[in-house]
């Protein structure tokens, strides 16, 4: 099969390597469509993976192709996403359904083979059937759907809420659609780029600015709830500036930098008793989680919109030169997804 190989940081090859035999308990999928996780792209062009020469990808959708001897909930044909992350299932945080903190999780495209690739084997208890109908590219975007829901959750969010959302990019954009299917009064998105901007617009948001001075401008006595994606230093520091009191606030966003609050941040903090939240990966009891299930009901139903998202649909032969663009920001782009039949 033909699969994009990752074996050192910058060194991706388009190349044929062996189709993945499966367990009695696997399904080989035939990848439909696999997005680009903003943290593929330091993992494929400066940090590395756990391991190398590695298969990256683990946003993905695709159809059953075979299925092991012990299977019985799926059947060649089906479409099914997947959750990226395979917790063990026995330590501590597993036991108590916290699945996003498991002690020793395996992980789709950096700890194992993932799917920029034709075929990718997948166990069985890692699979969500699809609703019928569901177009495979929004399949394949329920992890950043599922992100921004674990997110909002932690936050509280109630009908009638303002809302603030920091950084439009895919996990944002969901974010803004989430808190208006929760009832939110108005949302603001933060981004710097013009584009994004535009974007968040077509989510939903009321409200749109391109500095923090727009934005603390625009705050008037503060946010009830905010999601901060875009794990920008600036926008970390700006976040309890922005926060209504007894204001609730969850961080997605990865930082690659120091974050520092001036005195004035610290202060507004304190005195307005905001309740800051780390939101990590999308998992809940049962796993998946509620998160997987309702993105799927939301993106099959037309809750969430999704495709104005989409600004590249690209085959395989593309991936190394378009993450060079996206490292070098020399392109545009918000969902970009390959298509390993294109």
């Amino acid at each position: 099969m033909t699969a994009a190989v990752l074996y050192e940081p910058g060194d991706i090859r388009v190349e044929e390597v062996p189709i993945p035999a499966i367990g009695s308990k696997d399904l080989l999928l035939e990848v439909a469509a696999c997005g680009v996780c903003g943290s593929d792209i330091p993992r494929m062009m400066s940090n590395g993976a756990y391991y190398s020469p590695i298969i990256c990808g683990h946003e993905f959708a695709g159809h059953v192709v075979e299925i092991g001897d012990e299977v019985t909930a799926f059947k060649v044909g089906d479409l099914v996403t997947v959750p990226p992350l395979l917790p063990c299932r026995e330590c501590e945080s597993c036991q108590a359904g916290n699945f996003s903190l498991c002690e020793d999780y395996d992980y789709f495209g950096s700890r194992r083979e993932g799917a920029y690739a034709r075929y990718v084997n997948v166990p069985e208890n890692n699979a969500l059937l699809m609703p019928e109908g569901l177009d495979p590219r929004a399949a394949a975007m329920i992890d950043p759907a599922a992100i921004a829901l674990h997110a909002v959750l932690k936050t509280d969010l109630r009908k009638g809420d303002r809302v603030a959302v920091l950084g439009a990019g895919p996990i944002g954009l969901f974010a803004i659609e989430w808190a208006l299917l929760g009832g939110a009064s108005e949302v603001l998105a933060l981004d710097v780029s013009e584009e994004k901007a535009a974007m968040a617009r077509e989510a939903g948001a009321t409200l749109t600015a391109t500095s923090g001075e727009q934005a603390l401008e625009l705050a008037g006595k503060g946010f009830d709830v905010l999601i901060e994606t875009a794990g920008a230093p600036p926008t970390i520091a700006l976040a309890p500036n922005l926060m209504a009191r007894h204001g609730r606030a969850a961080f997605i966003g990865i930082p690659n930098h120091p974050i520092e609050l001036d005195k004035k941040t610290f202060s507004n903090f304190l005195r307005r008793e905001v309740s800051l939240h780390g939101s990590w990966n999308s998992f809940s009891a049962p796993f998946p989680g509620r998160e997987w299930t309702e993105s799927a009901a939301r993106l099959a139903d037309g809750s969430l919109g999704w495709e104005f998202m989409i600004t590249h649909e690209l085959g395989l032969d593309e991936l190394p030169d378009t993450m060079r663009k996206l490292a070098d920001r020399s392109i545009f782009s918000s969902k970009v997804l390959f298509i390993p039949t294109k």
